[in-house]
């Protein structure tokens, strides 16, 4: 029987998995976080925001699941290690990491923020890689496991003036993804790339140019769809079978024309 706080049906793929998600404190992350919790997996919740994740965890805790809050910055790599040892061992093993953690500063880049680009390159494209080191050697020796990486639409359209920079570092996420999915299928680990739209989150706030800024959240706005949303694509993608492997989704609001 389902436990108290827990979805009548749990999905019988997602039930039992243990669940590595960075950037959990907020947005995308703690919306799959809290989705998965209720699916009846493990979820184990990466960010900086220590104070904040400990509260989402205590709240998935109270609803009857298991969660645990891991303080970790993405561009330490050995931090994301011990994310993922802490997992492995809390749990005896990782099945899903989520790959989340990530900035979208936008401005053109004629006003030269190259502190903001290596930001990007740090959080976006080696935090994934630090991830993908951190988990694979545990999948590799399970014989199974899903990595999952955020992406975006703008890692398949350019967005520009402004978005050049976050554009190239979510293109090559999803190169990334393909990359490794080639690498690995034939130890039994799947990888998703999930490119999303535009998503009610924090990212949208982190762009200091102010007419960047002022055009960024009028699109958000207009568009934004819930986080759930990712979530429940997020869900799809590691209910699946395990011979079954999705390997990119895009999911953009109904209204968002790029």
């Amino acid at each position: 029987m389902p436990r108290p706080g827990k979805e009548k049906t749990m999905s019988r793929n997602i039930e039992g998995k243990v669940i590595v998600i960075t950037g959990a404190s907020s947005g995308l992350g703690e919306s799959t976080a809290r989705h998965l919790a209720k699916l009846g997996a493990a979820v184990v919740l990466g960010a900086r925001r220590k104070d904040r994740l400990d509260a989402i965890a205590k709240n998935i805790q109270t609803d009857g699941a298991k969660a645990l809050a891991v303080s970790v910055d993405v561009t330490n790599r050995t931090e994301v290690e011990a994310l993922v040892q802490k997992a492995v061992d809390t749990y005896g093993k990782i099945d899903v990491l989520v790959n989340n953690a990530g900035i979208m500063p936008i401005a053109p880049l004629s006003l030269l923020k190259v502190d903001e680009w290596d930001r990007m390159i740090d959080l976006n494209i080696k935090g994934v890689l630090y991830g993908i080191a951190a988990a694979l050697p545990h999948m590799k020796q399970q014989k199974n496991g899903h990595i999952i990486n955020t992406a975006s639409v703008f890692g398949i359209k350019m967005f520009a003036p402004g978005g050049t920079v976050y554009c190239a570092t979510k293109a090559a996420v999803r190169s990334l993804s393909e990359g490794l999915r080639m690498e690995v299928h034939g130890d039994g680990i799947r990888t998703t790339v999930i490119s999303p739209g535009a998503v009610d989150s924090e990212l949208k706030a982190s762009t200091s140019d102010e007419t960047s800024s002022k055009m960024v959240n009028d699109l958000f706005e207009a568009w934004a769809i819930p986080a759930e949303s990712i979530a429940r694509a997020i869900a799809y993608a590691i209910e699946q079978p395990a011979d079954v492997d999705i390997n990119e989704i895009v999911v953009r609001p109904t209204a968002q024309e790029f």
